[in-house]
């Protein structure tokens, strides 16, 4: 009797927040035959090396998770490195891995690529259905290429790639950087700072009145494992072939104002928070219409608080570790 080897499974973007968190979850699962890449031994903007890497290793599944991601200033501040560095890798990778003979691809995209004055909670379907937030619509724009990549090579050659569009995530291997982070690490380290220096305030960009979902990375992994090993049946039952990719959130959404006090309760700052008014607020609210993965079988496990909790402990964990780097 022979036993089926395990897939071979590349992970692009390992190092990424959300990439690293596939190669967890893999793991956990047990699976062995996990092949992943620096950017220095493979740049997936090198659409030839890209290419003579797929045909060499010849995985069984793709994970695509590597991408140029950052908040509103990084958006604002690069929008021709966003578009031109997804569009390049997102690309490369699907179309080398449909050379290479991969049946089996997960692309992971951004909530942002709903326009901006969506109906909330934001379905698949109203992807296209509007104007883009002008802030990010570079990055918004490559992340719906990505989407309809994958869909536009199941439609031409029958594979099976699918897109997870995630909410705001936050969690272990997030970016600290004070410019180019995501609200919830920005907040964690400013918050931090002014406790230890005893600062009055804390200022905050905007108004504080803008609606926001989190999820957890490690619970965005985990959706990811369970739509990339759902049945095509099942899977295509709740999927369109051009209306393919799945929401992937939390259910829930809070104010920026009642997130910046819930991480100022959770580091213990005692000061007063201001709301720099002068500052873009970005899109009103984003909160995902997740009924389609739930129908799916799948449910967030981190609830909000107990995740600040434990991003803040790892905050400080890197703090310690590497003094100086932040």
């Amino acid at each position: 009797m022979t036993h089926k080897s395990p897939p071979k499974i590349y992970v692009a973007g390992h190092r990424g927040m959300v990439g690293s968190a596939i190669v967890r979850a893999l793991a956990d699962l047990g699976q062995t035959h996990l092949l992943t890449r620096t950017h220095a031994e493979l740049d997936l903007i090198d659409q030839a090396a890209v290419r003579a890497f797929f045909l060499q290793e010849r995985p069984d599944q793709v994970y695509l998770a590597a991408a140029k991601v950052g908040g509103i200033h990084a958006n604002n501040s690069y929008p021709a490195e966003f578009i031109y560095e997804n569009l390049m890798v997102q690309a490369n990778v699907i179309d080398a891995a449909y050379r290479a003979g991969v049946k089996k691809l997960l692309f992971l995209g951004s909530s942002c690529i709903y326009p901006r004055l969506a109906p909330q909670p934001m379905a698949e379907e109203a992807l296209l259905s509007g104007h883009l937030e002008p802030t990010n619509e570079p990055y918004a724009v490559a992340k719906i290429a990505g989407i309809k990549l994958c869909e536009s090579y199941n439609r031409q050659y029958g594979v099976d790639y699918r897109s997870v569009m995630p909410t705001n995530l936050y969690g272990p291997g997030d970016n600290y950087h004070p410019e180019n982070s995501h609200v919830i690490p920005a907040l964690l380290r400013r918050f931090h700072e002014a406790k230890v220096n005893q600062a009055a305030s804390v200022s905050i960009w905007g108004s504080g009145t803008p609606r926001r979902e989190f999820l957890h990375v490690d619970d965005m992994a985990r959706a990811s494992l369970h739509v990339m090993n759902l049945d095509p049946a099942t899977y295509a039952q709740q999927t369109d072939p051009m209306c393919s990719h799945i929401n992937v959130g939390a259910g829930t959404d809070l104010s920026i104002r009642e997130l910046a006090e819930t991480i100022q309760a959770v580091v213990g700052y005692p000061g007063e928070i201001r709301f720099d008014t002068s500052k873009p607020d970005g899109t009103p609210r984003k909160l995902m219409d997740s009924s389609r993965l739930h129908r799916l079988g799948w449910q967030p496990q981190v609830a909000l608080r107990e995740g600040l909790e434990q991003a803040y402990a790892a905050f400080l964990q890197a703090l310690t570790a590497e003094s100086g780097r932040f």
